[in-house]
């Protein structure tokens, strides 16, 4: 546990993402099998454990620290579990693996967990007993995404990054036939069925800058109003896909049935009833579900509107022009539950202008603009597709900081200060206060509480991970904001649950705005 206790330690005091990625490879090529496939999987959020909730740790704590003194620490520390791997009186001390760590927590019954965690608290070290706390809670908040880790895996050996993301969700902790293909050994085949594939993304755009690019080289469509998804169909095996490779198919087995195709088809889910796409508030109570009922089903029926291929019929697309990819794709009868994103007829950036600001359906956030000749390129590249969103003034932001309301909201955390990238930092751009649903509000506090990384009295600090959409009328320079700007009217007008905070957008784009 040392060591894994001195990797979480460094990362969470390491800012930089170079650094971040330097200590991770240090860790994995040192670090013994299995003990390092298991802090892989603590680290991107794979590992599977028996979690220890708050009350069996405050209870334990109790036998052994004076109440008094353990709410004071903690009133004044925070964290819980940094306050009891604090407070822990100090025992005979040795160094237990993190493979041993692990199937305690794994293979515990619930009777016997209270008593296993006591003894293994008892051998360790403050440091080794938060990072042992940390991962009994799930609560390993360090700055370190899943695609961080696999970044520091291709600096091991001769696999790429998306060479080891098309094989990822095939893998189950702790990883060993990776290592050994990291290693020089055999490719695993057997984890490459149905991969995900990185995505290709797009970037923002308005009219004069499009004005500098000829029309006739672009295809546009409308940006809907759902959650980017991968549809994969392969050797049998139908998995979907959220953008960031998280594989949401039990939520959506309406979908996986009608996926009746040989391929990886690159598209957007949405609720659908009578032909109509619904609003996305609609599809969010489909998300982050693990079943789903019959009433559900019927309620709110999903749907794929897909607008690229990757694959088809065991054929390699991604390499050949949008143009082509598209030939193929309109070629294709999907059924009723999926269909085809359609193009816009424009001739002008000023026709397509036009369009954009009267869509038919208020469902429609923009237009997506697509070079015809690009490949499909995993990442963002600049130039070939852009996205054009609708007004009023959008940015994606990340909660930073929460503070509980007044009056009826006093018991939930619902003011709220979200910010922008600048370089590789966060800077603060605004609060709102509105613009969520009762029931988001729940959602939103419960983040909120789970996520705390500080506390300035009654203002809570949050780690970096949720997204909203923030609306908002207009913007001013302001010298009295770090960022430099301030918003008229800002609200949330969507939780991004799908989106990755590193892809949330940057104060330069919410400068170019002014």
């Amino acid at each position: 546990m040392k060591a894994f206790a001195a990797l979480l330690e460094r990362l969470a005091f390491t800012p930089a993402r170079n650094a971040k990625l330097q200590l991770l490879q240090h860790y994995l090529e040192r670090t013994p099998d299995p003990d390092r496939g298991w802090a892989l999987a603590a680290l991107t959020g794979d590992l599977e454990l028996r979690r220890v909730t708050p009350s069996l740790l405050r209870g334990l704590a109790a036998e052994r620290v004076d109440g008094e003194l353990l709410a004071l620490s903690y009133d004044f520390v925070g964290d819980l579990a940094e306050t009891i791997a604090l407070l822990w009186p100090e025992g005979a001390e040795d160094d237990p693996s993190l493979s041993q760590a692990v199937a305690l927590l794994q293979g515990t019954g619930k009777a016997a967990l209270p008593g296993a965690i006591a003894g293994m608290l008892d051998r360790l070290g403050p440091s080794e007993r938060l990072a042992f706390l940390k991962l009994a809670t799930g609560n390993l908040r360090i700055g370190v995404s899943a695609r961080m880790a696999r970044t520091a895996l291709a600096g091991m050996g001769v696999p790429s990054v998306p060479e080891i993301e098309e094989i990822w969700h095939g893998l189950a902790p702790p990883y060993a036939p990776l290592f050994g293909w990291l290693g020089g050994g055999a490719r695993p085949e057997s984890a490459a069925l149905a991969p995900f594939r990185p995505v290709m993304l797009s970037t923002p755009t308005d009219l004069d800058e499009l004005r500098a690019l000829d029309p006739g080289d672009y295809l546009a469509e409308w940006k809907w109003d759902g959650i980017r998804v991968q549809a994969v169909s392969e050797g049998g095996m139908r998995r979907l896909y959220s953008r960031t490779g998280e594989d949401i198919s039990h939520a959506f087995p309406d979908v996986i049935e009608a996926m009746d195709f040989d391929g990886t088809a690159d598209g957007e889910l949405i609720v659908r009833r009578e032909g109509e796409v619904a609003p996305f508030g609609d599809l969010q109570k489909r998300l982050n579900r693990k079943t789903v009922g019959k009433g559900l089903l019927a309620s709110h029926p999903a749907g794929l509107r897909l607008y690229d291929l990757l694959l088809w019929d065991g054929r390699d697309l991604r390499a050949e022009p949008l143009g082509a990819r598209r030939t193929v794709l309109e070629a294709v009868d999907f059924g009723p539950r999926i269909d085809i994103s359609p193009l816009l007829d424009f001739a002008t950036w000023e026709d397509l202008a036009a369009l954009r600001a009267e869509p038919p359906a208020a469902v429609i956030e923009g237009v997506m603009i697509k070079r015809r000749d690009s490949a499909y390129v995993a990442g963002r590249p600049r130039g070939p597709w852009f996205k054009w969103k609708r007004d009023p003034m959008v940015v994606d932001a990340v909660l930073i900081y929460a503070q509980r309301g007044h009056g009826k909201r006093s018991g939930f955390h619902s003011d709220f200060t979200f910010g922008l990238w600048d370089g590789g930092e966060l800077v603060p751009v605004g609060k709102a206060y509105f613009g969520f649903t009762d029931a988001e509000l729940r959602e939103l506090d419960r983040f909120v509480r789970q996520n705390t990384v500080e506390r300035y009295g009654p203002v809570r600090a949050l780690a970096p991970k949720l997204v909203v959409e923030v609306a908002f009328e207009g913007l001013n320079r302001s010298t009295r904001h770090r960022s430099g700007v301030a918003m008229r009217f800002p609200r949330i007008s969507r939780i991004r649950w799908d989106k990755p905070a590193a892809e949330a957008d940057r104060l330069e784009t919410l400068e170019a705005m002014l």
